[in-house]
């Protein structure tokens, strides 16, 4: 199975520090990196390899932990440990800090664009996720504070055309939001994970959300709406979100990133073991139980831990991991004519 996920190249992305999270550019020209050195790198292909493009420093005091891609491209949010959130603005000479959003008691572990640009969300380690309003003059407010988990929030994410947000927590659960009379609330709690859960991502058509977890598992949920035909109860107007799939036996320590190819369909895992793994969906598969197959494994992907794993968004095939070994790596996945 090796042979299904080459390895293209690597680079020395943060030196003698971790490399916490990557993002590629709407357009797929432009990969962003951060890490425990406090610095954003952007890069960008160069021959065969990948070459360091720009620097984003004297933004942040501490560790980057994520960075995220304004849908139109022109802007890259980066979320820190020092509590705060920058906003860089593409110049014709580079990207300029133009905003610094304030107002996290602690650590900033990720932030998020929604799918229209003019929403923005972050999370902290004050177990709090933050939604903010952009305005046409630039301006971010912060227009809801959803304290619906009781611990440590790790990941946010939006549904792909929707103003719909996930966010993972330490406290085992995911939680969803939308907006309703003017405030942003929280629409459903998926309860299965039995330790932390760390990072979740939506398929291409928002319709289902995968999850990783401290549990060394995978879950997929499904979304049902009222009145499906499939007879899953809902209350309310509200969907409901049930598992229809738990991926276990796989890894051997914490499922620190998944992600959904939109492209694809396959589905990549960034684990503590050192290792990438890639599913794929059987084509037979049944929608209210999907099967999903180990489709590639690389066990020594990287020399430490592996924190995330991102799908080029207009390439199919191209994944980029990065690791505490501070390096970037970068795949082509070829899918195996048997899953």
């Amino acid at each position: 199975m090796k042979e299904a996920l080459e390895l293209l190249c690597r680079v020395p992305a943060h030196p003698d520090s971790r490399c916490w999270f990557l993002a590629w550019s709407p357009g797929g020209g432009l990969l962003a990196s951060c890490g425990g050195d406090r610095l954003v790198r952007l890069w960008g292909r160069e021959g065969p390899g990948w070459s360091c493009r720009a620097v984003l420093g004297e933004g942040h005091q501490r560790t980057v932990r994520r960075v995220a891609w304004s849908p139109c491209g022109s802007y890259l949010a980066s979320a820190s440990f020092d509590a705060t959130t920058c906003i860089w603005k593409k110049q014709e000479d580079g990207f300029e800090c133009v905003t610094t959003l304030e107002g996290h008691e602690n650590e900033v572990k990720s932030v998020a664009w929604a799918p229209s640009g003019t929403l923005l969300a972050t999370c902290s380690r004050d177990k709090s996720v933050w939604v903010w309003e952009v305005d046409e003059e630039e301006e971010y407010e912060c227009v809801s504070v959803l304290n619906s988990h009781t611990q440590d929030v790790k990941h946010v994410v939006w549904h792909p055309n929707q103003e719909l947000l996930a966010s993972a927590s330490y406290d085992d659960t995911v939680k969803l939001y939308h907006e309703e009379e003017d405030d942003w609330v929280c629409c459903a709690t998926l309860e299965g994970h039995e330790s932390t859960v760390w990072s979740v991502a939506f398929d291409r058509s928002g319709e289902r959300l995968a999850s990783c977890s401290d549990d060394k598992t995978v879950r997929i949920w499904r979304r049902y709406k009222p009145g499906n035909e499939e007879g899953v109860a809902c209350s309310g107007t509200d969907p409901t979100w049930k598992c229809v799939c738990n991926l276990s036996g796989y890894h051997t320590r914490t499922i620190y990133d998944v992600a959904w190819c939109h492209l694809t369909g396959a589905l990549a895992t960034a684990c503590g073991d050192d290792a990438i793994r890639v599913f794929e969906e059987s084509a037979s598969s049944d929608p209210q139980q999907p099967t999903f197959g180990l489709a590639a494994h690389v066990p020594r992907a990287h020399s430490q831990d592996v924190n995330c794993v991102a799908w080029n968004p207009k390439e199919p095939g191209l994944l980029a991991s990065c690791s505490d070994d501070g390096e970037i790596a970068f795949w082509k996945y070829q899918r195996p004519e048997v899953c």
